[in-house]
């Protein structure tokens, strides 16, 4: 009879683990940086590799800065969305290309429009790990002074981006008082 308990033991704990598991949603992965300061970083410009885009340059500004890759499937789908949100509502958003190929990078710009500000080129994928970043894309709303104070894991939708984002970015562009 033992024998037969520790394998049906087993298969019921795996069952609670993989039932724990269809309940995780990974963009509720709370992330240990909110409230802090960005990561310090500079790296090469997509758009001009002699110029540099560093962390200073996106202090004083509220900023959305997007993570995203020519082969990320899913940047396809919030591209669009971005686009939209540079031109309508004049947000400053910068980009983080994340393990890219410049050649490729610049030619899905091209096809695809160019929100960003500027996009930095993070070919190695250092400065995106100093971020926490384990897919994209993913997006960071700063305040003026460098803080996060919002990660969005996946791609924006129209409901994050007026539900939540926009907000957001309004209340952190109200001067302070």
């Amino acid at each position: 009879m033992n024998r037969y308990l520790i394998p049906l033991v087993i298969f019921f704990l795996l069952v609670i683990l993989f039932r724990i598991g269809l309940n995780y949603d990974p963009q509720r992965v709370p992330s240990p940086l909110i409230d802090k300061p960005m990561p310090a970083f500079s790296l090469p410009k997509l758009k001009d590799p002699e110029g540099v885009l560093s962390s200073e340059d996106l202090h004083g500004q509220v900023v959305l800065l997007n993570v995203w890759a020519s082969w990320c499937v899913a940047c396809r789908y919030e591209h669009p969305l971005l686009v939209e949100l540079a031109h309508n509502q004049n947000a400053r958003i910068y980009g983080l290309n994340y393990k890219d190929t410049r050649d490729e990078a610049l030619r899905w710009l091209d096809h695809y429009g160019d929100p960003y500000v500027h996009s930095a080129f993070d070919q190695s994928g250092k400065v995106g790990i100093d971020f926490g970043v384990y897919g994209v894309p993913e997006t960071f709303v700063l305040d003026r002074n460098g803080i996060i104070r919002y990660k969005h894991i996946g791609p924006i939708t129209q409901q994050v981006l007026e539900n939540t984002i926009m907000p957001l970015l309004q209340r952190l562009e109200k001067p302070v008082t």
